[in-house]
């Protein structure tokens, strides 16, 4: 056995050597570091300006604001009621709700629609098929803005006002001033509210917006062009032998594709489908080109009758991250519960 003395300094110089930067292990820790601290800094050096910069021109800072009165009206409120007398924080709620009504409704929407238009285009029927792939390739080479545009003018130019709106369903009418139809007022005795022309537009039923109308059909058919094609590679990534061995034991085409192709393309499909529902969350922002009181549009109102623009992107960005990581947690928790066990079947 070695003497306690030269243990002693061998263990020493093993322990010098193990933190010496010739380690990878020990390099990684410094270079880290130096990079959280050069974050930090970097972060720190950002906010100590803009807090100097405010001071200097003597702009308030904080969010005190969204306590005090707004002074503006909102044209299109959906949970909350709202006044002009109303704070701040109210009307960006109200904002919220818009925005995530739209951006729930395209989501919904553009997923049954595009998985219908990626299943059509994998069809054996040539007008089918290509009608599809027109669709595909003319929708989502478009800017978004500009179908926005398009749907906007469509709606409030090519509609008949009020007093001549179309009626094809009863108590239900289309006009340039929206889409109004009947809404459950009570649920015992089952009554009707249903919309009535009064002046220059109707009143009770419900109504959706001109704005929202195109919002919503430039959100969905352009977010449905993106999961036609996902759909198509996720179903086409199956190996084909999957399908010639379900009809070798009797299925049909379309319990094959229910059973045994959708169940395994899902793996393929869940993944940039999350991608999509989150662009379709973050397109919900471009309301603010024609007018739709989203959370976006109430905040720039706030930030130019307030000045704190810092608080108000704050704000604005706080919430786009919240209801992203909100889906993608979701997404994620989708596919580890489903479309991975359903591609092990």
């Amino acid at each position: 056995m070695l003497p306690e003395s030269r243990r002693s300094a061998g263990t020493a110089g093993s322990s010098k050597l193990t933190w010496s930067l010739n380690q990878p292990r020990v390099r990684s820790i410094v270079y880290q570091a130096l990079l959280a601290a050069a974050v930090g800094f970097a972060a720190w050096y950002f906010v100590f300006n803009a807090m100097e910069n405010l001071m200097a021109r003597r702009i308030a800072s904080g969010f005190g604001f969204l306590s005090r009165e707004a002074g503006f009206e909102i044209g299109e409120t959906t949970l909350l009621s709202y006044n002009a007398g109303d704070t701040y924080l109210r009307a960006l709620a109200v904002g919220l709700f818009n925005t995530f009504r739209v951006a729930t409704l395209a989501i919904i929407f553009s997923t049954i629609l595009g998985a219908l238009i990626g299943l059509a285009r994998l069809s054996h029927n040539w007008l089918v098929a290509k009608l599809a792939a027109g669709y595909i390739e003319g929708i989502r080479n478009v800017p978004l803005v500009v179908q926005l545009f398009f749907w906007y003018a469509v709606i409030t130019e090519s509609l008949p006002a009020p007093a001549d709106a179309l009626n094809p369903l009863p108590s239900v009418f289309l006009s340039n001033r929206g889409f109004a139809f009947p809404i459950l007022a009570s649920v015992v005795p089952i009554e009707m509210d249903s919309p009535q022309l009064h002046g220059f537009n109707f009143s009770g039923g419900g109504l959706l917006s001109p704005e929202f109308a195109a919002l919503f059909l430039g959100l969905t058919l352009y977010t449905a062009a993106f999961i036609a094609e996902i759909v198509r590679a996720g179903i086409l990534a199956v190996d084909p032998g999957q399908f010639e061995a379900a009809c070798s034991l009797g299925l049909n085409q379309r319990q094959v594709m229910r059973f045994v192709i959708l169940p395994q393309a899902l793996r393929v499909i869940v993944p940039p489908v999350t991608s999509q529902y989150l662009n379709c969350t973050k397109n919900s922002s471009l309301a603010v080109a024609i007018g739709y009181p989203d959370l976006v549009s109430i905040a720039n109102t706030t930030i130019n009758q307030t000045g704190q623009a810092i608080e108000g992107i704050a704000i604005i960005m706080l919430v786009y991250l919240t209801i992203s990581l909100a889906i993608s947690c979701f997404m994620n928790w989708y596919n580890r519960r489903f479309a991975l066990r359903g591609s092990k079947l």
